[in-house]
């Protein structure tokens, strides 16, 4: 039984074949490694696909290019804050004496959950942040995270909150 296109499909398809290769001459001019501008835009036509904001856009676009090429910088934000999450972490590896040693498959999945609380932590503000990562992975009490932070220990609470029902959220958005 064939399925009604939409809308928006129709206009992605469009958006996809009259612009697809001005945003890889764009990416590639940004990048200088065709491999990368190419998986870099097909990374930003896959978020146009699965992001419905950006779905219920596409119908109104006036500016293509322009639509584009900020859907296209925040992945390639995204791609640098990986690769310089991956880096660290790299190094830190290799500052690990020789008995630790991680699979390879450990280690991605261990980059992958770096990247996830990266990109989760990424939507809290510095001071809730800092409060929460002082508790979850220094183990402060609420009196040192606002005696570091010059906060009251009300606001702490408030920040602690506030960062777990982001991280909650943020949980279930990803299982949808």
């Amino acid at each position: 039984m064939p399925t009604k296109t939409s809308v928006s499909d129709t206009a992605l398809t469009h958006l996809y074949q009259e612009h697809h290769p001005w945003l890889l001459q764009w990416l590639y001019k940004k990048l200088e490694c065709s491999w990368q501008s190419a998986d870099l835009a097909q990374d930003t036509f896959v978020r146009l696909m699965t992001s419905s904001a950006c779905r219920s856009q596409l119908d109104q676009l006036n500016q293509p290019r322009s639509f584009l090429a900020t859907v296209a910088r925040r992945v390639l934000i995204d791609h640098f804050r990986r690769k310089s999450l991956e880096q660290a972490w790299l190094e830190q590896l290799a500052a690990q004496p020789e008995a630790v040693t991680i699979s390879a498959e450990e280690q991605s999945i261990i980059l992958e959950t770096l990247c996830r609380i990266d990109t989760m932590l990424d939507g809290l503000g510095d001071k809730v942040r800092q409060a929460f990562l002082m508790s979850q992975l220094e183990g402060m009490k609420y009196a040192e995270i606002a005696q570091v932070l010059d906060v009251s220990v009300s606001s702490v609470k408030k920040y602690m909150a506030r960062a777990t029902e982001h991280c909650l959220l943020f949980m279930l958005e990803d299982m949808d």
